[in-house]
């Protein structure tokens, strides 16, 4: 405004022009654009069963570079069938399922306790009332109930992960080692396994609400199953086509875990697994800042506590990568708080994990996980799209209307000019390409890569706005100019421009 006073010109034309280049150069439309595109992700993601709390992680979801999922429910379909038992010599199938049924919770939403009890209520069992419950948690990896007896007798139920049970039992060394080779060979064809014990117990350990914690009889084995989901074999695959890391995080046994990662592709024909029981110096902090490369080398970690998947997920975070992780429980709270995307289950998933959570998956599905990680990236190569658009549009926009007023020439640009192109600017940018197809992208690694890196453009983009910017803005100064040597009204030459910008 000061330079068009000192050349001359009114207070008018100062005031306007310097209100013309204000309202040019605010690139108001990039927020109101954000916010649409995300509102939009928002949109389609709940048509793909994933629920949205917060609208940012739409974004954020396509620039995941490694996944730890459950296994139950997630991978697999999540609804358990008791299907096989392995009995002790003298213990009858019925006795085994009562024992197992009065160690799980009669009304638990846990697919194991479901399965069990399924099947007592199928046989007609009469299960007596639990007096007393010490429940399962990832550390204790059992659960025990004291039942009462007649006669003031009292027993306690047990039932939880084979190895706790058996080290339990009165079993010898060399019969617990037999009856883990059997677990073994059910696992390694995908089942799930527990084991069933059960002690009598005194009226004076009952008074003391005191658990007992050797001498239990061992009863045999109940093996699950739990198909995998059909569609999570083609979004691995996906997963691996685009650099991004999944790691099976689950409590099962390691070769449940390995049958189960291979009908579904994860790590190939060999996955790499590790126990955190067996092994568990290697999550601890320490050994993860030393070893930062070890996560990303495994395809599960198998008998997985709470604690050790919260510094699985910190250490992924601390070597760069960016970590989306679900979960269903309590005990999930902490490692959902402590990833980038928190994705919680929305049918068996606690109301603490749901809060604690950005993303709910409403079918418990893999394959939502990837469709919303395939959104995010939409997202972005839509966004990048309407924002080369808009700073090809606001480089000459801005240029001609600073530049032309400065070398003393008309305004090229009045107010009204302005209002009439974001009109134009403003649905081209909203509409147009937010329903741009990502499989039109023909360099998905370049993407990829800038996902990985966080970066919105590459050199290669930043170089191509700013020299086609700089060419439009050189083509519209010229004509303008070059119209007022011919002594033409300046309304001639705004025409024009404001043609070719809308062209």
């Amino acid at each position: 405004a000061g330079v068009r006073v000192y050349q001359g010109y009114g207070w008018l034309d100062a005031i306007l022009s310097a209100a013309t280049l204000a309202v040019a150069a605010i690139p108001e439309e990039f927020p109101v654009v954000f916010s649409f595109f995300l509102g939009v992700g928002v949109y389609r993601l709940a048509r793909k069963n994933a629920l949205v709390r917060r609208a940012v992680s739409v974004e954020n979801i396509g620039r995941v570079t490694h996944i730890c999922t459950d296994k139950t429910g997630t991978i697999t379909v999540g609804q358990l069938k008791l299907t096989h038992y392995d009995l002790i010599v003298g213990v009858s199938e019925n006795h085994l399922i009562e024992i197992a049924a009065s160690a799980s919770d009669p009304s638990g939403a846990d697919p194991v306790d479901q399965a069990i009890n399924e099947v007592a209520r199928t046989k007609s069992l009469q299960i007596q009332p639990r007096l007393l419950v010490f429940p399962f948690t990832e550390n204790r990896k059992y659960e025990a109930v004291f039942m009462g007896g007649a006669n003031k007798d009292y027993n306690c139920h047990i039932k939880g992960a084979p190895e706790t049970i058996l080290q339990k039992s009165e079993l010898n060394l060399s019969e617990q080692k037999k009856w883990l080779e059997k677990v073994s060979g059910w696992a390694q064809g995908g089942h799930k396994v527990l084991a069933c014990a059960s002690r009598k117990i005194s009226s004076e350990e009952f008074d003391q609400k005191s658990e007992p914690q050797f001498g239990f009889h061992f009863l045999g084995l109940i093996i699950f199953e739990d198909p995998c989901r059909p569609e999570v074999r083609s979004a691995i695959k996906y997963c691996y086509q685009n650099a991004i890391g999944v790691l099976m995080i689950t409590g099962d046994h390691p070769e449940t875990a390995i049958a189960i990662a291979k009908d579904v592709g994860l790590g190939g024909t060999s996955p790499k697994v590790i126990s955190a029981e067996i092994e568990p110096d290697k999550f601890k902090k320490s050994f993860l800042e030393i070893n930062p490369d070890f996560l990303r080398q495994l395809d599960i970690v198998a008998r997985c506590t709470p604690l050790q998947k919260l510094e699985i997920v910190k250490s992924l975070r601390q070597a760069g990568e960016l970590v989306a992780v679900t979960g269903d429980g309590v005990n999930d709270v902490p490692a959902l708080k402590a990833a980038d995307i928190a994705i919680a289950m929305g049918e068996r998933g606690t109301r603490s994990a749901k809060e604690a959570a950005a993303i709910i998956l409403v079918d418990d599905n893999f394959q939502t996980i990837v469709n919303a990680i395939i959104e995010g990236r939409q997202l972005f190569f839509n966004l990048k799209i309407a924002f080369e658009y808009l700073l090809l549009i606001h480089i000459p926009f801005v240029l001609t209307a600073a530049l032309i007023p400065l070398m003393g020439y008309p305004l090229l640009y009045l107010p009204v000019h302005i209002v009439w192109l974001e009109l134009i600017i403003h649905p081209t940018a909203l509409f147009a390409f937010q329903k741009t197809a990502f499989k039109k992208n023909k360099n998905k690694k370049e993407y990829s890569k800038n996902y990985n890196e966080a970066r919105f453009f590459s050199l290669a983009d930043s170089v191509w706005i700013f020299v086609v910017g700089l060419l439009l803005s050189v083509v519209l100064a010229y004509d303008f100019i070059a119209n007022q040597g011919e002594n033409l009204h300046p309304d001639y030459g705004r025409t024009k421009a404001l043609l070719m910008l809308i062209v």
